[in-house]
Formats: C-alpha cells, sequence, structure tokens
C-alpha cells in the first residue's frame, strides 16, 4: 500500500509544529492518509483507573469537552490492552487497539477503524501508538486538556495540591528496574505521598504520609515532599533529605509526617534506607512474602531532638519490593489478605500488582476510604536482568528467602 511507511519523523515534525491541543489530531491524520483509517480515537485512562474517557478532536470534529466519552475500563477490551500491552485487533480484522504506553507508564490506548490489516499496518498502528505515547508526555506541559481528560470526578482543593504533589508518570521501567506507584485518596485525602528519581547511578524512593486530613495534610505533605526534593536535587543524600524534612516542618508547620526514604545503587542493588515512623516495608523473594523489620526513627516534625539512621538492604535478581502506608493496612483495611494478593500478582507487572492491592483496600472499605491508601512496588532485575517484570517472574520464583527476615503475620 501507498504510504504504508512507519512515517514516524514524519508524524513527530508536523505534532511539533502543531498546537499542544492538536498534536493527538496529528497522529490521527497521519493514520487517516496512510491507511484511510476511520473512527480514530484516543482514550484516556482516568485518575483512578475505573474509566476510559475519548479526548474530542480539536478540529472540532468530536463533541464539546463537556460531554466527552466515557465508559468503563474493568472488564473492557482497553483494559486487556493496557494490562497485555499488546495491540488488539478485531476478529473481522479491521478494529484495532493499541497501549500508548511511555517507559510503562499507561497513558491510554489508541483506537482506529481500517479497510484491511497485514503486518506493515499493525506495525504502523502499534508505532503510532507509542509516538503518541511521547507526544502526550511532552505537550501535557503545555496545555490543561490532558489533565481535564483524566478527571471524572470533581477534585477538591486538597486532592489538587495532593496530586501535582506526585510524579506525573505512576509507572518507571529501566533495565536494572521496574517500578510501578498508585494513591486512592480517602473522602478528605490523608497527606499521602509517593516521589521516584533516576539518576546516572542511582534511583531514590520516597513514600511520605502527612498527619491529618484535607488541606491541612496536603500543605504538611508540600512541605515534606519539597524538601526532600530540594536536598535530593544537590545531590545530596536521604540522611541530608531527611533532616530537611524534618527542619520543614518543625520551622514551617504544626504537624508531622511519616516517611520511608530509599536510595538503590544500580549497579549493584545495594539500597539504603532511612524509616521516620513509617510501616516496614515488605519484599517477595522465592515466592514468600517477607516483612523487613527496620529500625524506625522518629517522624518528621516532632517537636523533639531527632537522629536518623541510614540502614542497608540487600535486593537481589528477581526481589519485589513493597513500600505501603498505614492506610493500606489499618482500619478496615486490615482486613485485606496482603501477601495473598502480593503472591497472586507474582508473576504480573508491578502496576498490575498495584491495581490489585489498592482495589483491595478499596473494597476492603467499601469504596470509602477513611485513609489514604498509597504503595510503591519495585522489581528488581539486576544489572543484567530484563527489563519487564513479567519477564524476571521465573527468577523471583528461583531467589531463596533470607533467613532471619520474618515472614509477614508469622508475629
Amino acid at each position: 500500500m501507498a504510504g504504508a511507511g512507519l512515517g514516524l519523523d514524519e508524524v513527530l515534525r508536523a505534532a511539533e509544529d502543531a498546537a499542544p491541543v492538536e498534536s493527538v489530531d496529528v497522529v490521527a491524520r497521519n493514520l487517516e492518509e496512510r491507511f484511510s483509517a476511520c473512527e480514530v480515537s484516543f482514550w484516556f485512562v482516568d485518575l483512578i483507573g475505573q474509566e476510559a474517557v475519548r479526548l474530542p478532536r480539536a478540529d472540532g470534529a468530536d463533541e464539546a469537552r463537556g460531554a466527552a466519552e466515557r465508559t468503563p475500563l474493568p472488564g473492557s477490551v482497553y483494559d486487556r490492552v493496557l494490562r497485555t500491552q499488546r495491540l488488539y485487533q478485531e476478529p473481522d480484522g479491521h478494529r484495532m487497539v493499541a497501549p500508548v504506553t511511555n517507559r510503562g507508564d499507561c497513558i491510554g490506548v489508541l483506537e482506529l477503524s481500517v479497510p484491511y490489516t497485514d503486518d506493515t499496518v499493525r506495525e504502523a498502528v502499534a508505532q503510532a501508538a507509542h509516538a503518541l505515547a511521547y507526544i502526550v508526555v511532552t505537550d501535557r506541559r503545555f496545555t490543561d486538556l490532558y489533565h481535564w481528560g483524566r478527571r471524572t470526578t470533581s477534585v477538591s482543593l486538597a486532592a489538587e495540591i495532593q496530586h501535582q504533589l506526585l510524579p506525573s508518570a505512576s509507572c518507571c521501567e529501566a533495565a536494572q528496574f521496574t517500578l510501578a506507584c498508585g494513591l486512592a485518596p480517602a473522602d478528605d485525602i490523608g497527606g499521602d505521598t509517593y516521589d521516584y528519581a533516576l539518576d546516572q547511578g542511582t534511583l531514590h524512593l520516597s513514600i511520605t504520609d502527612a498527619m491529618g486530613h484535607d488541606t491541612v495534610s496536603a500543605l504538611l505533605a508540600t512541605l515534606t515532599v519539597n524538601a526532600l526534593r530540594g536536598v535530593r536535587r544537590t545531590g545530596r543524600g536521604i540522611l541530608d533529605q531527611a533532616y530537611a524534612a524534618h527542619q520543614a516542618l518543625v520551622e514551617h508547620a504544626r504537624g508531622m509526617a511519616t516517611g520511608q526514604l530509599l536510595c538503590v545503587t544500580l549497579e549493584t542493588g545495594a539500597c539504603a534506607l532511612v524509616n521516620a515512623g513509617h510501616p516496614w516495608p515488605l519484599r517477595l523473594r522465592g515466592g514468600r512474602v517477607q516483612e523487613l523489620a527496620v529500625r524506625i526513627c522518629l517522624p518528621f516534625g516532632v517537636p523533639v531532638p531527632v537522629a536518623y539512621e541510614v540502614q542497608q538492604l540487600e535486593l537481589r535478581p528477581g526481589d519485589r519490593l513493597i513500600l505501603l502506608t498505614d492506610g493500606m493496612t489499618e482500619r478496615d483495611a486490615a482486613a485485606v489478605d496482603l501477601p495473598a494478593v502480593l503472591h497472586d500478582t507474582r508473576d504480573e507487572h508491578p502496576r498490575e500488582a498495584v491495581r490489585a492491592l489498592i482495589g483491595a483496600v478499596h473494597e476492603a472499605c467499601h469504596g470509602s476510604l477513611p485513609d489514604d491508601a498509597t504503595t510503591m512496588v519495585l522489581d528488581w532485575h539486576g544489572t543484567s536482568g530484563p527489563r519487564h517484570s513479567d519477564a524476571g517472574a521465573d527468577i523471583r520464583r528461583q531467589c531463596p528467602p533470607d533467613q532471619g527476615v520474618r515472614d509477614r503475620g508469622d508475629g
């Protein structure tokens, strides 16, 4: 077919020349021209992962922004594509749905119909969807359109503050690891945050929980996260970060926050950790979930002298490390068998483990969370390991557990 080449350079150039709100239209027009595609649509995944929202075309061909089409995500074709990260093609061969994903972060799906398909067309659609992910990641800095597309419920002031504290991507993949994060806000916001940053030789992780609810906790979380980031971005380590977070709360607020800070050396898997009054991490190794009984220091902001301590953990290829806030383990959430959920999802991508964990807590709380429920799931592949965690599942099953580390629930 004429024009069946991938044409990604033309797509990217055209997207750069277009206004940020028109970049999705550029991809749609490219597929329409090259393959006579029709009904080209981009569907966002909403903030809570329960609905897909179709982004209206900027050329006015679609409905107004306020009446965007929405459809339930669980059990849908879109959900299947996002879970498997594989292009779906209907039996008649005309309709296709491709994942729009950037470094493991599921942004949405690209859907279209074509007169006929072959391997060239399928490859072109998959590549166009991948290019679209990069385009959206770039252009969402300049417009609220892509933020609007993810909102299917009203957002309070506290929730707005909280969401802006989080990284723009909830998932990150690299040669040595795969990371996924998730936060389910309580009805009145509980002050949880997660954060990560990757530099040339180190992966930085943090998970925090500010005391209180609503805007009080959101403001405490703002001080905590930005103090941590400010020191981290000067190149200093987690001990300095911990003291900076503590000092920020002591000087500028009346409140406390728990936190867990980690620094993973990519070359060796050595992991430094500071625990400031936070729940213990879990580790899945050799098919067994273990609670890592690290030493706990005082929370950030406690109005007494504090002394934070750096501890060492070892990550082996195949390990899955899980960080949690207390909203995952207390009150109604305590009914969730976290080790069972982790065991059942051990061969899946970390983002599916995150979805399962938060979904189980949401169900146990009957859809109304009394506190934020936040988790980070890190799969460690090692320097020669596979990039994606599903390919590393065999390694995880082969790793024997450490002696002397307590199994979750053993007491």
